[in-house]
């Protein structure tokens, strides 16, 4: 064990501007692809944050979890449906810090949580600590916590929970201690709880809001909350409704809004979104919009990223149909399909979640045939991403997918959806698809890696979209639909306009317009740089939320 990593630790003198020492709790964080840490957009941000913090010597440090299963791995049944797989993981490059720190949890007064260390020169980040309750001394089912990322189990969740909060808050104390804890999340409430009872300010505490969607704003009971031990001690009946929301509950995101100095959503119009929904609570903060990015260095391929620069029009088609060549190798290892990489190529790809409406192409099947078997406009269109393993709607739109491409040959449904996969397709794309339904977006930020890579976002006019798009300039965006509509005549006008967007722009623009698709896709690139990179947004964070 190295003594340098159980103290707080940087492998540079932090600069100036970044002195203040932040620790930043995430559920997940997704740094590279051999660190199975991460299910999605959560994690792709908090890794892309941790990478540009280190690249611009900011003094902070990650605070997560080390799932001993991960997600899950994404495979196949026999007939190419989804199947989840929980396979462990065992990492010899993450390094035993020595600190182990002890928590109350249920029944439960001493279960054992040990620190890992993410050391930076391993992948390009600040120090990452992860969290692990599978210890020598624990009983089964505390050894079981860490296994899985949002465990289906609700006991299991909220101990996961207790065990990133204040598991992670006894961490970063036996590190010396942070001047700003920052939730990336409200998935580690217990934190605030915990170090307000230590005497920790509210000036200390900020947090971050990242989704409109119910699913994403943890809501439990007070009561057991308090059996589970969630506040780090037993609160008194007065002091639990002081703290309680909606009948008797924790809502997570409401109680981190009561408990931080200052809030951001992640995106200008999330911003609006968000303190829409929250205005009916006291005693909430300010919630300011700090747009979600993406790491650049880590994102962009470099070669196209020299071509582009040189504005190069040759040379950067050139090094384009090298990576779509390179995409369609794993399309046809998956689907046994071989796509042509002269041919205008569609990818949607992200997590598999309801409204993110991964099937909204199909809705007119009639005319998504004469779409996929024009002849003078052929296209290719390729699906990825991972629903929640126990999500039944998810893994229905996954497989029906999967059902309706077998047998056509331009169309592909891959697995594995992580990191590595996630690079391909932005590199390998011509069109990156976006259709969740609108205000229910809070962010999104795959667009803007596959704006770097020259894929042209074709989009609602939702998340992050509205402070990028130049319509029909450096994208084709959507005409914005009420959301207050029943949700199935939204669909039913989207996908009327998206079909209309396909056949009377996007499609014969790539065939028909070439110059014009150039400099769509320059333009893309020009204006989600430097704008979208993770560089603004960490620096952000130290003026408007840290300092």
């Amino acid at each position: 064990m190295n003594s340098d990593y159980n103290k707080w630790y940087h492998p540079y003198k932090p600069n100036k501007k970044y002195e203040k020492k932040v620790a930043y709790f995430s559920m997940e964080f997704g740094i590279h692809q051999g660190l199975k840490i991460y299910s999605g957009g959560l994690g792709f941000l908090a890794g892309s944050h941790m990478r540009s913090a280190y690249e611009l010597k900011q003094n902070v440090i990650g605070v997560g979890m080390l799932w001993k299963y991960g997600y899950y791995d994404q495979s196949r049944n026999k007939d190419k449906t989804l199947k989840p797989d929980f396979v462990e993981k065992t990492y010899n490059f993450l390094e035993d810090t020595g600190i182990e720190v002890s928590i109350k949890l249920h029944d439960n007064p001493n279960v054992k949580v040990r620190a890992f260390v993410l050391k930076p020169e391993i992948f390009g980040s600040v120090p990452i600590y992860l969290l692990s309750t599978d210890v020598e001394g624990n009983d089964y089912l505390s050894r079981t916590i860490t296994n899985n990322l949002y465990d289906a189990n609700e006991d299991t969740r909220i101990s996961q929970s207790i065990v990133l909060g204040i598991g992670g808050a006894k961490v970063v104390e036996a590190l010396g201690g942070a001047d700003t804890y920052h939730l990336n999340e409200g998935h580690a409430l217990p934190a605030f709880y915990y170090l307000r009872d230590k005497g920790v300010k509210k000036n200390n505490f900020v947090f971050t809001t990242h989704t409109p969607e119910k699913a994403g704003n943890e809501e439990r009971d007070a009561n057991y909350l308090n059996q589970c031990g969630f506040f780090g001690r037993t609160l008194s009946a007065e002091e639990l409704e002081m703290e309680s929301v909606n009948n008797g509950n924790i809502n997570y995101t409401v109680s981190s809004l009561r408990m931080a100095k200052k809030a951001n959503a992640v995106s200008k119009l999330h911003a609006k979104v968000s303190q829409d929904m929250w205005k009916g609570y006291k005693n909430t903060c300010k919630i300011i919009p700090i747009t979600n990015a993406q790491n650049q260095n880590f994102w962009q391929d470099l070669k196209l990223k020299k071509v582009w620069e040189n504005k190069k029009d040759s040379a950067f088609n050139k090094r384009k149909l090298e990576l779509k060549s390179n995409l369609f190798e794993e399309v046809l290892n998956q689907t046994e399909r071989i796509f042509d990489p002269k041919v205008l190529t569609f990818v949607w790809a992200r997590r598999f979640a309801g409204y993110k409406r991964a099937d909204l192409l199909l809705y007119d099947i009639e005319r998504f045939e004469r779409l996929i078997s024009n002849k003078k406009y052929p296209i290719q269109i390729i699906w990825a991403g991972k629903p929640y393993p126990h999500d039944n709607y998810g893994i229905e739109i996954f497989n029906k997918l999967v059902n309706y491409s077998k047998y056509k040959p331009n169309l592909a449904v891959l697995t594995g959806y992580e990191m590595d996969l996630s690079r391909r397709l932005k590199e390998g794309s011509d069109v990156w698809l976006n259709t969740p339904r609108i205000t229910r977006e809070a962010s999104g930020t795959s667009g803007m890696t596959a704006a770097m890579n020259g894929s042209v976002n074709v989009s609602i006019n939702d998340g992050w979209i509205p402070e990028f798009e130049k319509n029909n300039k450096n994208s084709f965006v959507l005409p914005e639909q009420d959301h207050r509509i029943p949700v199935h005549e939204q669909d039913r006008l989207d996908a009327e306009n998206l079909y209309e967007i396909l056949e009377k722009k996007v499609i014969p623009t790539y065939y028909d317009k070439p110059k014009k698709w150039q400099e769509i896709v320059f333009n893309g690139i020009e204006d989600v740089l430097p704008e979208f990179s993770s560089h603004r947004m960490a620096d952000q964070y130290y003026k408007e939320l840290f300092n």
